[in-house]
């Protein structure tokens, strides 16, 4: 597998090159990212920054990798203060994001290797990890293969697999098998999380049910934030009520819109925060509130608004957000898009509600409802139900509140349970 994967990459390289090349060199966004992810100078950067006795190498795709990272990264840097923390992120937001709240806790800041098998060859013997950690994904053969030869043990953690995933591996399992089998530990997110990796093949001794990173999020959110964070993106005058629609989709941005306009009318002191799951969709957000008379601010403008509406056309703020809402809407849940990630808004006491489709984290939404921390809509007549039910008696707003976080909280232990599990391969 790993010799027809590497002669097809090869052919690829030798028949684009001419192109690849110039996308490279005349886009400036990719010059300088593509040199680094091919090694340049990493040699240098990480002989200058080196200390310590072990080498903890860890890695995330893009930015809810590195959010997802950031509680374990904490604790690790807590229980081994001396190692050399090497973090690395495959998308220039997730550089910029884990630059922004990681500074404090690793030592190096690196992209991640273009998977040439030469090229993660030489990363993996300047960087000489004693442990690599991947966070949730980020599969590809030769960086795991060099890691292998040079006895280097890896770790999956915050594992999970989506129903169009798992279709995928079982479709494709001669490539993702030995990948999988490939790890010394998979520290899955739930129990159907690790079902499913023992039935794509993988040892059941090595898939273990650790829980999901975030869960922890609360007791290292104060030292990972920076101040700024602390204060909220849209000015809030006192007594208002702030609803926010996270990791929204196009169509149902026209929704909570809708529904924003309708609770208005009831509630003047009602501001809304949406956050496209693309960030470059903010202006077209804008002028789909415009259309319903709705005045409203990119959040990439710059500064505060004094308007209703927020658009949070940015990276890494979204988490920090919802400390300040009184009811979160979690997007990618109307349409049948799977969802996202219902224990952001949990674990800062707000109520939440999605859709009928939040399939990759049926176990974690589920919970939620059970714990009367979140309820599920099925659309803009049901959404504007529960949320006036919210809206109109505090009581319950905060009683839905604290369940949320109380249900994230019976499930704390997630990061000392990783930790006992890294102790053991260092």
């Amino acid at each position: 597998m790993l010799t027809a994967y590497n002669l097809i990459q090869l052919t690829f390289l030798v028949i684009s090159l001419p192109l690849l090349l110039a996308v490279v060199l005349l886009t400036p966004r990719y010059r300088l990212r593509t040199w680094q992810r091919l090694g340049f100078g990493l040699r240098a950067l990480v002989e200058r920054k080196r200390k310590g006795a072990k080498t903890i190498w860890i890695h995330g795709l893009s930015v809810g990798e590195v959010t997802s990272a950031l509680p374990l990264i904490s604790g690790i840097r807590n229980r081994f203060p001396e190692a050399f923390l090497v973090f690395s992120a495959s998308t220039r937001s997730g550089s910029k994001v884990a630059e922004q709240l990681m500074t404090d806790r690793i030592d190096l800041l690196v992209p991640f290797p273009l998977d040439i098998l030469p090229v993660t060859a030489s990363f993996v013997r300047i960087i000489r990890p004693d442990l690599f950690i991947l966070v949730e994904t980020d599969f590809w053969p030769n960086i795991l293969t060099c890691l292998h030869r040079h006895k280097v043990p890896a770790m999956l953690v915050n594992g999970r697999i989506s129903h169009r995933s798992m279709a995928s591996y079982r479709r494709f399992s001669f490539f993702f098998q030995p990948i999988f089998c490939s790890f010394r530990h998979l520290c899955m997110q739930t129990e159907t999380d690790r079902a499913n990796m023992i039935d794509l093949g993988v040892p059941d001794e090595r898939v273990h049910t650790l829980g999901n990173l975030k869960f922890d999020t609360p007791l290292i959110t104060g030292s990972l934030q920076p101040q700024s964070a602390q204060e909220p993106p849209i000015a809030l005058p006192d007594n208002s009520l702030l609803l926010i629609a996270g990791s929204t989709h196009k169509g149902e941005e026209e929704i909570v819109l809708s529904v924003f306009v309708r609770l208005q009318a009831t509630y003047p002191n009602l501001f809304l925060i949406i956050a496209p799951r693309d960030v470059n969709r903010g202006k077209e957000i804008q002028e789909l509130a415009a259309a319903k008379g709705i005045t409203g601010a990119c959040r990439s403008e710059g500064n505060k608004c004094s308007q209703r509406l927020l658009i949070l056309d940015t990276i890494g703020e979204l988490a920090n957000c919802y400390r300040f809402a009184d009811i979160a809407f979690i997007g990618g849940s109307l349409p049948p898009m799977g969802g996202h990630n219902p224990i952001e808004p949990a674990v800062m006491g707000a109520p939440v509600l999605f859709g009928p489709h939040m399939e990759d984290f049926a176990e974690i939404s589920q919970d939620l409802l059970t714990a009367g921390g979140a309820q599920r809509v099925g659309g803009e007549e049901s959404l504007l139900q529960a949320a006036s039910i919210w809206l109109a008696d505090a009581r319950l707003r905060k009683e839905a509140g604290l369940a949320a976080l109380g249900c994230v909280e019976k499930q704390q232990g997630v990061i000392e349970r990783h930790l006992q599990l890294i102790q053991t391969l260092l």
